[in-house]
């Protein structure tokens, strides 16, 4: 039995939040697997000059103020990404706000980007490039829910990242920072994307080479949404599109009490509704731009559908929360199964076969 197996009932009867709080401290302090090894070669994938030992990473939500990156990273994922970050700390949305599904394996948060802003992320992310650490590192900025100028936010968040993350996300997708998701309107999403994207090109290369950047989008936004998202991807030159981030909708299937809480759901009920529309997607863009997939992924099987989808990379957080750290090398060893069942030799060309 796990350590996770035996620690799950005493995680249970805590809030959420405080399992939370507790797991970030326990990785702080060493207490987490480490998983030592090399990936199968099937996983390998090169994408933005990098090359991903697997393309299973941890989404945004989990480290977000980066304090556990390498934890995280000796967990076995291919990848992480830390925040969502805001410029200025920021206390969230009141207690509680973050909602165990049991019945369903899923979650519904209400946070409200809680950040402590970017003084002490930028802070962490510099140490551990001073220290040479390795592994693919995301930084996913966001807005402070009072500021007036929203460009001016995302702007900060990239200029003050950009020379210590590997990529870069800008967030426009949370339901649960007021007007947030208005930004994914087309003309609003091209003036924000205009604006980060010339800051980051702004770079000089020999102080910092250039991150991709990404934006990450709602499971929620309908044909024409999409179509507005793949249009402005293609017109601004970001380098990519997440889909997805929580949905507002609540499927019939939920039976836990929890599920009339306000916020964003996540987990298993999400899957279907975020592998459709990232499908949609990537029929829209054609193949042009690469695609990250999030939303319910808990299995080899999951990961592997999003690929076929359109993903070129794959992302969780959710299912950790029922199924613990054990879960990234178990999902990873049933996609590389399922890769060469199929007749793949990397994982690079099952990407979009059912979506084309």
């Amino acid at each position: 039995m796990s350590l996770y197996a035996l620690a799950r009932p005493l995680l249970r009867a805590i809030t959420p939040e405080q399992a939370h709080g507790l797991a970030i401290a326990a990785m702080r302090r060493g207490l987490a697997p480490r998983y030592a090894g090399r990936d199968n070669p099937v996983l390998n994938t090169r994408l933005w000059g990098m090359d991903f030992p697997n393309p299973i990473g941890l989404a945004a939500g989990f480290d977000k103020n980066a304090e556990v990156v390498d934890a995280v990273l000796d967990l076995g994922f291919g990848f992480v990404e830390a925040g969502t970050v805001t410029p200025r700390p920021q206390p969230g949305n009141p207690k509680p706000r973050l909602f165990r599904l049991e019945e369903d394996e899923a979650v519904i948060n209400r946070f409200g980007f809680n950040s402590e802003g970017l003084a002490p992320f930028v802070e962490r992310l510099s140490a551990r490039r001073k220290a040479g650490r390795g592994g693919i590192v995301g930084a996913n900025v966001g807005k402070n829910k009072e500021s007036t100028d929203a460009i001016a936010d995302y702007v900060a968040g990239v200029s003050a990242t950009a020379g210590l993350a590997d990529y870069l996300v800008c967030n426009i997708s949370s339901p649960n920072t007021p007007g947030l998701r208005s930004l994914q309107a087309r003309e609003e999403m091209a003036g924000l994307l205009r604006a980060v994207l010339e800051t980051r090109n702004s770079l000089q290369p020999e102080a910092c080479a250039r991150p991709p950047l990404l934006v990450k989008v709602a499971p929620d936004l309908d044909d024409a949404g999409l179509n507005d998202v793949a249009a402005v991807a293609l017109e601004t030159g970001v380098d990519g599109v997440i889909m997805g981030n929580t949905t507002l909708s609540r499927p019939d299937s939920l039976k836990s009490a929890h599920k009339g809480e306000t916020g964003g759901l996540s987990g298993k009920p999400l899957m279907a509704l975020s592998t459709e529309r990232l499908a949609a997607l990537y029929r829209l863009l054609d193949g042009r731009l690469p695609l990250i997939g999030v939303g319910g992924v808990a299995s080899g099987a999951d990961a592997y559908a999003k690929i076929r989808a359109g993903a070129s990379l794959v992302q969780l957080y959710s299912a950790m929360v029922y199924h613990g750290p054990d879960l990234v090398m178990r999902i990873k060893s049933e996609l590389a199964a399922l890769l060469k069942a199929d007749g793949f030799t990397h994982v690079r060309d099952a990407v979009g076969v059912d979506a084309r």
